[in-house]
């Protein structure tokens, strides 16, 4: 298995931590991951994107070629970084936040999610826009299971978050399981 996914958004959003988190659901599945981070000299407000890559060999070269699942929240990080997405692939967007060429209509298979409205209407803080994120990714690809997605999360959150984290997370997950049933 070889799976490529990036996350986009503008910095301060948390993209960076999901990616993170991803690659540690990973290697508690006994998988290789690698990511690699990208931001601007404007770390908050600037366009940012973190990259994953999953496989069951060793990563020899951690640079991302043929994207799998792509998300952004952020229509000047879309339109810099939704580059090298396979055709078809699940590309999630915040219809609030991120307009598309219309031309992507047809070449990949696009989620509108309200990640932000998500996380702000059911956790009150933003700090919970990545776990939302996350969730959306299990629930429309089988990279890392979900309960491998839970123990990476609750590892990485502070103390006393845990049960927030995994609310954001079911947030995400719903959210995405409930669009996708009504494209099907």
């Amino acid at each position: 298995m070889h799976f490529e996914a990036r996350f986009s958004a503008v910095g301060g959003q948390g993209i960076i931590l999901a990616g993170t988190i991803i690659a540690d659901a990973a290697f508690l599945e006994g998988l290789q991951a690698a990511g690699s981070p990208t931001y601007t000299a404007q770390v908050r407000g600037g366009p940012t994107k973190v990259d994953v890559i999953v496989d069951d060999d060793a990563i020899l070269f951690p640079r991302t070629s043929e994207i799998d699942f792509f998300l952004s929240l952020a229509t000047k990080s879309y339109k810099q970084f939704g580059v090298d997405l396979k055709p078809g692939v699940p590309v999630v967007i915040d219809p609030n936040l991120v307009e598309i060429p219309k031309e992507h209509e047809e070449l990949y298979t696009i989620y509108r999610i309200p990640i932000i409205d998500l996380t702000a209407k059911n956790l009150g803080r933003m700090v919970y826009t990545s776990a939302v994120a996350l969730g959306t990714m299990v629930a429309l690809t089988d990279v890392v299971s979900e309960e491998s997605i839970r123990e990476a999360l609750k590892r990485r959150a502070p103390k006393g978050t845990e049960m927030y984290n995994m609310k954001a997370l079911d947030v995400g997950i719903n959210a995405a399981k409930e669009l996708h049933a009504t494209m099907a």
